[in-house]
């Protein structure tokens, strides 16, 4: 690990200036995926700002009926929060669904939007990778690849995102607010991670010295018919080789709104919110309906080898997740 200098954040402008103003300076919150870059060294942060000093711990209903998750706070805090548990039943599975008790409840909200991929060759410093160092190239399209990418790659990377938590906000259709130098913005959540194009090392639309200060979760949220299917190599502690976060509202049997998010399959959590509307908003809440949208939503899908089955677990796991949540709190 090499030397770095360490900070301690009294306010986020004076974070955002800090960082702004000193070359490879990071912002640090739990610290359960930069610090394991750094032991690799993958990350070499000239300093760290700590953030944990500001106030961005409170999970707040806002006026609209919405809420807003500080960035401090933990994964743990937000699974359990009872407004979460009774109104964004999906945001809750979908966080128990990741890592340990133990890192969930170090992880910070903030922190898991800006956790960086788990593809071995990114982590490897002795193999090249466009992601950690540009131009270099990307090993995994012809080496080891079975958690790769089959959605949105390019010829650069074809590396996944590991996060379930951020395949429900973009199923919720959350906002992420952020702030720095130049003052403060919100961000669809469908517009804040990337597709690697031909810049794979640039992971978000973050500006470099933008600090993550909450996630706002709408004020309708699946509460009635939600589900969240994660497809891994075993139960506990693995990273989802497909899942799904799948939510509806439903009158008489027909969707008035859906949420269709997958994890497990590309650069960013895959959503087609066009094709929502097109093909299940005023559909009928059944299988044709079901496999028509996966058929879609999934079009394009490649494989590089080892990871061809993603192209028959997703299909299924699409439909499977959907089924559940327009059943849910039905007798089967």
């Amino acid at each position: 690990m090499n030397n770095f200098e360490y900070v301690r954040a009294e306010g986020l402008d004076g974070a955002a200036r800090f960082v702004a103003g000193h070359h490879g300076a990071k912002f640090i919150g739990g610290g359960t995926n930069l610090v394991d870059l750094m032991k690799y060294n993958v990350e070499k942060p000239t300093a760290l700002v700590d953030l944990n000093r500001l106030a961005m711990r409170s999970v707040t209903e806002l006026p609209y009926g919405g809420l807003r998750l500080g960035a401090l706070v933990t994964n743990s805090e937000v699974a359990y929060h009872p407004v979460v548990s009774a109104k964004y039943p999906l945001l809750s599975r979908a966080i128990l669904a990741g890592a340990s008790a133990q890192l969930r409840n170090k992880a910070t909200t903030g922190g898991n939007l800006l956790q960086r991929t788990r593809c071995v060759y990114f982590y490897d410093t002795a193999v090249p990778c466009n992601k950690r160092e540009p131009g270099t190239g990307c090993p995994a399209k012809e080496g080891i690849n079975r958690s790769m990418a089959i959605l949105g790659t390019s010829v650069s990377c074809i590396a996944t995102h590991p996060s379930d938590m951020c395949v429900a906000l973009a199923a919720l259709g959350a906002t992420v607010q952020v702030a720095g130098t130049q003052g403060s913005r919100s961000i669809p959540f469908a517009e804040f991670h990337r597709l690697p194009g031909d810049q794979p090392q640039v992971d978000t639309t973050l500006a470099v010295d933008e600090i993550v200060t909450s996630v706002d979760l709408p004020a309708a949220g699946f509460a009635g018919h939600s589900a969240y299917i994660k497809v891994r190599d075993r139960q506990s502690y693995a990273f989802a080789l497909v899942s799904v976060a799948a939510g509806f509202e439903l009158a008489d049997g027909i969707i008035t709104k859906a949420g269709i998010a997958l994890g497990g399959v590309a650069h960013k959590p895959w959503r087609n919110a066009e094709l929502e509307r097109s093909l299940l908003i005023g559909k009928p809440a059944n299988r044709d309906t079901y496999h028509a949208f996966q058929l879609a939503l999934l079009a394009g899908a490649q494989g590089y080898g080892e990871n061809d089955f993603k192209l028959k677990i997703a299909p299924v796991t699409v439909v499977r997740a959907m089924e559940q949540a327009a059943h849910e709190g039905e007798q089967a």
